[in-house]
């Protein structure tokens, strides 16, 4: 998300004019938000939070068109030139979708793993799911409400779907998340 939204703060898509280090140097609270949120959720221990920084994702690096083919599932295909601006737009916009909606995956995933029940996680993953989407697309693009659409189209099918061989309890869980989320980013 984070050089998703480096990208996209350029307004330019051009990659030459992406800097992380600045883009991330401006958005340094919002960054420690998500850090929290995201620790808040899923009961991460400081050390687990620790590697996040031994990645190197929060330090300034260059971000190559191939990365946002990856991030974005490769949906554009391989086109010639892959740096053109309109192409890294687009790819900018399908990674954002689709790593938002994976990324509240595994913030519900990790806060069921956790025992954090929804009328307690779900406010704080609503919350953490705002900060993601504003680095991500500061153009409201990716706001939560539509994340969280596609989540519960995306993968709640498979989940809670007859004979998914989910645990009744996960399943449970789930859909508690999914009716708590709802009602919350219905009443925003």
């Amino acid at each position: 998300m984070v050089e998703v939204g480096a990208v996209n703060a350029t307004g330019s898509w051009n990659l030459s004019e992406v800097s992380v280090g600045d883009f991330l140097a401006d958005r340094s609270e919002d960054v420690e938000r998500l850090l929290d949120g995201i620790r808040s959720v899923a009961r991460f221990s400081e050390e687990a939070m620790a590697i996040v920084d031994e990645l190197g994702r929060f330090r300034d690096h260059e971000v190559p068109a191939a990365f946002l083919l990856l991030w974005s599932a490769g949906v554009t295909g391989v086109p010639q030139p892959l740096e053109e601006p309109e192409v890294v737009r687009r790819m900018c916009r399908m990674a954002a979708d689709l790593q938002l909606t994976l990324f509240l995956q595994a913030l519900v995933t990790a806060a069921l793993a956790a025992g954090t029940e929804a009328g307690r996680g779900a406010a704080r993953i609503v919350e953490t799911l705002g900060v993601a989407s504003s680095l991500a697309d500061r153009t409201g693009g990716s706001a939560p409400g539509l994340v969280f659409r596609v989540w519960r189209v995306a993968h709640l099918p498979g989940i809670l779907r007859v004979g998914s061989g989910a645990p009744e309890q996960g399943e449970a869980g789930f859909r508690a998340y999914d009716q708590a989320l709802e009602h919350l980013l219905e009443t925003r």
